[in-house]
This record gives C-alpha cells, structure tokens and sequence, in this order.
C-alpha cells in the first residue's frame, strides 16, 4: 500500500513543486524546444515522472508501474476505441467517394468566400472535429478553401482559428471523457459546464473568420452569415452538451449551424459578393488524418457532375447514423441495458491511499464495453459499410490502414495517460495543485492559461486534462474555487491552444503546400488565439464569482 504524501521535500510545497514539475518540463522541453516527436518525449516524460515518484515520494516501484499500466490502458480503452473507429468510418467515407459529395454539397451553397470561410472551416470543420479530431479539420478544410479559390496562407489561417470552439467536444467528446475520468467529476456535469463557456467562443469565431478573408469590409457586408452560423451553433453546444448527450455536442451543433445558414441564404446574399482570389499555387494532397488515402482527391478531380439526390443523402448518412445510435443508447431501459453488460473492478496489485487512508477512485477500471462510444461507433461503421456498399473485406482493409495510420498517435496517448496516471497518484499533480492554490480567487482567471499551455504544448485537448485535470481540481478545493468550474475551464481554455500547436501549424502548412512556413501561419493567428483565450479568462473568473455564479453546475 502507498499513501500519498503532498509535501515530501522538506515538508514543504514550493520545494516539493520543483520536483513535481520535472515530468511536465521534461515534456514540454521535449515537444516545444527540442521538437521531439511526441510519442519519444511522451515515453522520456514518463520514465522522468516514474524516478520521480519513486525517488521523491517514495512511491513504491510495483505501484508505480501499476499506476502507469492502469492509465496506458485507459488510454487505449475507451480513448484511442473512440478515436479508431471515428477515424475509419471517416475513412470509408473517403474511400467510397462519398466525402466528395459531402464537399460539394457544402461548396454549392454559396459562392461567397466569407460564406464559405463560416460553413466550411468553422461548421464543417467542427464536425470534422467532432468525428475523427487528430488535426483532420485543418487538413481537409484548407485543401478545401484552396480548391474554392483561397490563397494557401488565407486557406491554412482560417481553417486553424475555426478550429477552436468544438474542441472540447471533439472525437465523441473525448477530452471531457478524459478529463471526468482524472478527476472524478461528473462527465455531464464537465461536460454541462464546458457548454457553458465555449459557445460563447462560437458567437466570436466567425465573424473573426469573415474578417480574415476580407477585413472589416467582410464583417460589414457579411456579418449576417456569421451571426446565424455562429448564434445558432452556440446554443446547439449549450442545449445537446447541457440536456441531450455530451458525445454528440459537436456533430448536432455543426448540422443545425449549417442548417441555419442554408436557411438564411434563401432570403439573404452579401451585397457585394466576395469571388474566388487567384491562387497559382499547386493544390497539394490532403495532410493530417488522411495523408496515405489519395481516394479523396482522385474523386474530387475525377467527377465534373451534379451529384444526385441519391448521392448526396447517402453522404450524408453516416452522420445521420451516429446521431440516431447515440440517442437510443441514451434511452433510459436500453442505457441501463448496456450499463449492465459492463464491468468494474480494483486495477489488480494498485492500492493507493490519500493522507486520509481513503482508496483513490481512479485506481478501479470501469470496463463499460457495451455502453462506451467506441462500441456505439463501431456499430455506426458497420452500418454505414452497408450504406456506402463497401464490402467486408473492403472496409476491414480500409481498418487496418486506420490503425497503421494512427499508430503514433496510440502509443502517444498510452504515454501520456500513463504519466498523468503516476502524477495524481503519486502526489505529484496534488502538490502542483496544492501550490498554484496559493494565487487565491484569482486562480480562476489563470485557470483557462493552463489548459491553453498544455495544448499549445501537446496539441491536445485530451492530453492536457489528462495532466492537468486533477491539478485544477486540487487548486479549486484549496481556493475554495468550484471543482467543476476550473476543471471544465482547463478543457475550455487549452482550445485557444490549438491553433499555435506545432502539430496542428505543421498539419495546416503541409495542407496548402507551405511546409517550412509554420513560423508564417503563427504569426497570423497568434493575436487571435490570445484574445480569445482572454475572453475566456475573463469569463471563467466571473462565473467564479457572484456576477455569473448562477451559470456553474456540480459542486
């Protein structure tokens, strides 16, 4: 048995925080100055994060290794279930041709490239986001505004500031899954409270878009559309992430938003339309998610026609499909159903204790095989092969090649799961906790700086609440701060993140045909992910108070 100790340097917090903080700088040293790929310095962190709790804390080496085991595992099971076959019922979409529909279908609504600027890399690319994630709404956004007339660097700075506001709910929601499992909060009230911040970036985003293709002109002469596109996706994330289902925020969102804007271009054009630049550039393949599958672009160039009524409808399916499963799995007798096919149990030879002697809850496994979104997503991918006509031995080809195209991407997040894992239950995530506390009420306001640090850093909404999660639940219990307000304020602040990440610049320059330009990309959108990320300081440090306390759930 080990019991946490939070001071274990000269009883003493700040020097314990030196200590705790190593793995952290390790990895942020390795990712951000040495540029290592992140699954060697995600494995170099957690050998440091080991020696750490073994040596400072005193964490015997049994629990330790269990520790990290337990959280690769939950990296691999229900994260990267969720992520895989998110990504390969993209990829049949891909490989029938079917996501070329769903292209034109978007591109055909209006020619307006302030229009297209809201649809595509803000709606499309949300869903894109809620979908697969992983950079792949930087990737085929950009590819996609360039066949629409953008300039390379126009095409790569819009897609990577629209996506910002459905990060929190991306992949099936992952980072709030993620972050409920560090901390042991609730995920619908995590995710209740995200819906309660972000939407207020989507009210911003695209008229930020508009502005960026065509200055305050664009925002004068087509603000309408990013009004409508924006208001209405807002109150999708609040409404689904708030009363309906957390998984399936981002995708209700971003089909009501389009809906929307389809609806107001019936009766509303820009006054002065705003046509395709010319752009010399060649149009690159597609990066990202999708780099090793040449379906994609083969069949954009390969079919001139309309596409039938048919087409398009079957395009659209997939989507259609996961909405329906998801929303029967929330039925009260079927959820209960799957609930019950699933197991829970203590991570066998892992007993750790905090001061108090109580277990931690983090340290038992809960296999909710049936009931978990990868399951329910594996379902909608058998179904939409059927739908797509792609046969078994087509799409399990089409599987496999989803797995070799995400195998980094697996061990990474095995690697870091595994060192948040062996911080909290160490100790090490406690102390940092336990001394950023000191700062007071004002914490809350730094609060939303963390989680944009750590994805600026990792690129990853999911990897910084996996290390930062049950810091900012430690600093909230100590200040006195809502647990579930700073907890949700890590998920919503690191989205502003996204978009000066080194993987997702090196993603959005790769897409245009601007590799080596990254330092380009981050000097356009820098300003932006700054004030947005002020905007949200600002927000969470109100809700942390009086003015807008009303608006905090949980605790």
């Amino acid at each position: 048995m080990y019991q946490q100790v939070f001071d274990p340097v000269g009883d003493s917090l700040a020097l314990s925080s030196i200590f705790a903080a190593i793995p952290l700088l390790t990895l942020f040293v390795l990712l951000g100055g040495l540029k290592l790929k992140a699954q060697w310095a995600g494995l170099i962190s957690l050998a440091a994060g080991l020696l750490v709790a073994i040596i400072v804390y005193g964490m015997p080496v049994g629990q330790a290794l269990d520790s990290a085991l337990l959280g690769a595992v939950f990296g691999l099971f229900p994260i990267m279930w969720i992520v895989v076959n998110a990504v390969w019922l993209y990829n049949m979409t891909v490989e029938s041709g079917h996501f070329a529909v769903l292209r034109r279908s978007f591109a055909t609504i209006s020619d307006d490239q302030r229009v297209q600027a809201v649809i595509i890399a803000f709606c499309f690319g949300a869903l894109l986001e809620a979908l697969a994630g992983f950079g792949t709404p930087v990737a085929i956004c950009s590819v996609m505004l360039i066949a629409l007339g953008f300039s390379p660097i126009k095409a790569a700075s819009v897609a990577l500031v629209a996506n910002t506001a459905p990060v929190a709910f991306g992949a099936i929601a992952i980072p709030v899954v993620t972050l409920a499992e560090i901390t042991g909060l609730p995920k619908e009230d995590l995710g209740a409270m995200v819906g309660r911040q972000t939407p207020l970036l989507a009210l911003f985003v695209p008229l930020i878009l508009v502005g960026m293709v065509d200055g305050m002109r664009g925002v004068r002469q087509a603000w309408p559309a990013a009004i409508v596109g924006g208001f209405t996706f807002a109150v999708g994330q609040f409404v689904c992430s708030n009363y309906i289902s957390v998984e399936l925020t981002d995708i209700v969102a971003s089909l009501l938003a389009v809906g929307a804007i389809v609806a107001l271009l019936r009766v509303w054009q820009p006054s002065e339309p705003l046509m395709g630049e010319a752009s010399t550039a060649p149009r690159p393949a597609i990066a990202g998610a999708s780099t090793h599958d040449p379906a994609f672009e083969a069949d954009v160039r390969g079919r001139d026609g309309k596409d039938s009524a048919r087409d398009v409808a079957t395009a659209y399916a997939p989507y259609i499909v996961i909405i329906a499963i998801f929303a029967l799995a929330q039925l009260g007798a079927i959820k209960d159903a799957l609930a019950g096919l699933g197991t829970e149990f203590a991570w066998p030879g892992l007993d750790v204790r905090d001061p108090e002697g109580e277990a931690l809850s983090t340290a038992t496994f809960n296999f909710n095989w049936a009931s978990a979104a990868g399951t329910l997503l594996l379902l909608a991918g058998l179904i939409t092969m059927a739908i797509l006509r792609l046969s078994p031995a087509r799409a399990l080809k089409v599987y496999g090649r989803t797995l070799d195209q995400l195998k980094w991407a697996i061990l990474t997040v095995a690697a870091v799961l595994a060192l948040a894992y062996v911080m909290n239950q160490s100790g090490q995530t406690t102390t940092l906790g336990l001394w950023a506390a000191g700062a007071g009420g004002i914490f809350a306001f730094i609060s939303p700086i963390i989680g944009w640090l750590g994805v600026a850093v990792t690129g990853s909404d999911t990897s910084s609440n996996s290390l930062f999660g049950a810091l900012q639940v430690a600093a909230a219990k100590e200040s006195g701060l809502s647990a579930t307000l700073l907890a949700a304020a890590n998920s919503s602040g690191g989205v502003m993140g996204k978009m000066i990440s080194p993987q997702n610049l090196a993603i959005g320059a790769a897409a245009v045909g601007m590799a080596g330009q990254e330092g380009d990309l981050f000097r356009r959108v820098l300003g932006w992910s700054l004030l947005l990320l002020l905007l949200m300081c600002v927000l969470v440090y109100l809700q942390s108070t009086d003015v807008l306390g009303w608006m905090v759930v949980g605790d």
